[in-house]
């Protein structure tokens, strides 16, 4: 119920926050800005996965099966005894936010006009409007936006497991490969907003899920230690994907940016799905568990196609 709360927040917030800064400058840079702005997210993933972790984590990596027999309440007091290590990070966490509230709450932002109408002048307006839905690049971004959220979370909560369950790294060293996995991406996303100087943002969308199609394939096809690699390549290329979407379909929409956003942001219902789906195909194939890596595969072809096509305007 708490996750539940905390990630209707987060939605709440991201479909204000994003469209804001679409709009908040020069449109044509508007993509690049994203990309910058979520570029904080790597940052603060990185230093949560490299060193965060080593504090709030035991370190032992027991199962049911392996648990030693006189270990303090068995099974239960171990799940206890991790889940209790996990209180004070969310309550620091929980001072943190109220402190950036506050700052919000006092500094006053710029008043956005969109198509002809001020922030706040709400009148005769939908507060969710579905016609929005007949732009075609919207539509198509939503989408992307469902698999690319699909794909990514399939690769970044199947990390640990991989590492620890099926390639037998340690707990302690698979969360230092996970922080260099979070580093790669944060990485991704400071290089791709400095060259989105030169390149259109559609094409680096389309060649980074390229890439991304060609690391998932390896992943698929070797597993183990060369898929642990290709993963890291994975984070570096997908880091422009989510922002870049997410700019590209909210083009041109003028007074409905608003209702564009919220649905790209329902399309994260992607990460309810696929993620599920790639765990149970790895525990179904055993020792072929990389094959389920065909999943993200199929995700990347179809932002590749939105970076190719599918972000154009044309109605």
């Amino acid at each position: 119920m708490y996750f539940f709360i905390i990630a209707t927040g987060m939605c709440f917030l991201e479909t204000a926050a994003n469209p804001f800064v679409t709009v908040l400058g020069d449109p044509a840079m508007a993509t690049r800005r994203l990309n910058l702005a979520q570029s904080f997210n790597g940052l603060g993933a990185f230093i949560a996965a490299m060193f965060l972790s080593k504090l709030v984590l035991s370190g032992n990596n027991y199962s049911k099966e392996t648990i030693p027999a006189d270990y303090p309440g068995g099974w239960l007091g171990f799940v206890q005894q991790e889940t209790n290590s996990m209180k004070m990070p969310y309550l620091v966490l929980a001072v943190i936010l109220l402190l950036l509230a506050a700052v919000f709450i006092f500094y006053r932002l710029p008043r956005i006009k969109e198509g002809g109408h001020e922030e706040g002048d709400t009148a005769g307006e939908k507060l969710i409007d579905f016609g929005v839905l007949k732009r075609s690049h919207l539509r198509r971004g939503v989408i992307a936006q469902f698999f690319y959220n699909g794909g990514q979370t399939a690769v970044n909560a199947m990390f640990l497991i991989y590492c620890c369950k099926y390639i037998g790294l340690s707990e302690r060293t698979a969360t230092t490969y996970f922080g260099f996995y979070m580093l790669a991406f944060l990485l991704g996303r400071w290089v791709g907003t400095m060259l989105m100087v030169r390149f259109k943002p559609q094409q680096m969308l389309m060649v980074y899920a390229l890439v991304n199609i060609i690391l998932t394939a390896v992943i698929a096809l070797n597993g183990g230690m060369i898929g642990l690699y290709a993963m890291l390549g994975v984070s570096f290329f997908m880091s422009i994907m989510y922002p870049t979407q997410f700019s590209l379909a909210l083009k041109d929409l003028g007074s409905k940016t608003k209702s564009g956003s919220a649905f790209l942001v329902m399309a994260i219902v992607g990460n309810v799905l696929l993620p599920p789906l790639t765990g149970h195909l790895m525990d179904l194939s055993g020792s072929a568990y990389h094959y389920a890596y065909l999943v993200p595969l199929v995700c990347f072809v179809f932002c590749a196609y939105y970076g190719w096509k599918g972000f154009k305007i044309i109605d």
